[in-house]
């Protein structure tokens, strides 16, 4: 297996498992949404991708993106995306996936990584868990949604 930072010479494959990451998450599939998404990241390098292959196909990824801590004053990153490709799965991909992205954190000084998952994605959870990653307790999370009516 081979996991690398994607370039645009990725970007069919980034996209094509981004697209089935966000159905996933019962989002309708845009193919073309998809790669103008990962294309614009790649282009602005506001995110780092990582791609899984294994025989030349591609069967994971995870993208970061940066942020800061200002307590103590480093970048942190936030892995907000993690898929692994049905066929791929209980094969490590994921596992191989996060450290990558560790390494990636601790090549570049960062404080932390942190991720969200949905509560009935007890498959992730475990996986997280498994690799040092611990459920906040100390912090609530909120968010305010920004619709096209507000």
């Amino acid at each position: 297996m081979e996991i690398y930072q994607a370039t645009m010479k990725d970007l069919e494959g980034a996209a094509t498992l981004f697209n089935k990451y966000r159905t996933f998450y019962q989002q309708t599939p845009d193919l073309d949404g998809a790669k103008a998404f990962i294309k614009s990241r790649l282009e602005n390098e506001d995110s780092v991708i990582f791609v899984a292959k294994f025989n030349h196909e591609y069967v994971g990824f995870t993208q970061l993106y940066p942020t800061f801590s200002s307590i103590s004053m480093k970048r942190a990153w936030i892995l907000n995306d993690m898929f692994v490709d049905s066929k791929a799965r209980k094969q490590g991909v994921g596992e191989q996936l996060l450290h990558k992205a560790k390494e990636f954190a601790s090549e570049t000084g960062a404080k932390s990584i942190t991720l969200e998952t949905t509560p009935d994605n007890e498959a992730a959870q475990g996986l997280y868990e498994k690799n040092g990653y611990k459920k906040d307790d100390q912090f609530y999370h909120y968010y305010l949604e920004l619709g096209s009516d507000s």
